[in-house]
């Protein structure tokens, strides 16, 4: 059973809250409520998310104090962050969230379609880079177990099949984000993805009989 990806909600308004469940509640992924910055910085200690929703005005610790201290921490550094306001004041306020590592930056009221795709965007890339990691963790077990075994091919065809199906979803993805004009931070991490997939990709190919390799392959980083 595919697990499904954590969003993280942070709004210090019970009905904001209620509102953006029912808006990303179509998406089918585990939604992650915080009442302040403090109880999101406290979730992210555990849970690993896809994207966080963070509202700006918030009392104590606001949306832009919190941001900062998400992306120091190296766990949470790069959950891509969406900013909602209710409040516009002008592009130095803007610019300020995207300053505070913000990938995208939008105004109450929003249209709910717009951020429910936008939040699938990054769902996507979150799921994709879990397939990425899980097909590596494959690779590493049987590289560790595979001393006695020289041709370990029963394996490596199933290893594979399932890369090849992680890569043609990638793509797909890609090509979504080309056709969407998607923010730029999403093409950034979708291309980092594909690097990951190539290098994996080779690795795998490496441990093919016959591909003429002389040691251990080595394996592309999942930071």
């Amino acid at each position: 059973m595919v697990q499904k990806a954590k969003i993280l909600l942070v709004d210090d308004r019970p009905e904001n809250l209620l509102a953006l469940e029912a808006i990303l509640s179509a998406l089918d992924q585990t939604l992650v409520r915080a009442s302040s910055g403090e109880e999101a910085l406290k979730a992210l200690l555990t849970d690993d998310f896809a994207v966080i929703l963070l509202d700006v005005q918030m009392p104590g610790m606001d949306g832009f104090e919190t941001a900062a201290h998400i992306k120091r921490r190296e766990r949470t550094r790069d959950i891509p962050i969406i900013f909602l306001t209710a409040i516009n004041h002008g592009p130095h306020h803007t610019f300020r969230g995207y300053a505070a590592g913000a990938v995208d930056y939008i105004s109450k009221p929003f249209d709910p379609w717009v951020l429910r795709a936008k939040v699938s965007v990054f769902v996507d890339l979150y799921m994709k880079n879990c397939q990425l990691k899980e097909q590596a963790e494959l690779l590493r077990l049987q590289l560790a177990g595979a001393g006695e075994t020289k041709e370990p091919t029963g394996l490596l065809a199933e290893l594979s099949g399932r890369l090849a199906a992680v890569e043609e979803q990638a793509e797909a993805l890609s090509k979504q984000l080309d056709d969407d004009s998607a923010d730029a931070s999403a093409v950034a991490t979708a291309a980092h993805l594909e690097r990951k997939l190539t290098g994996l990709r080779r690795a795998l190919d490496a441990l093919e009989p016959g591909a003429g390799s002389s040691g251990t392959p080595t394996l592309p980083s999942q930071s």
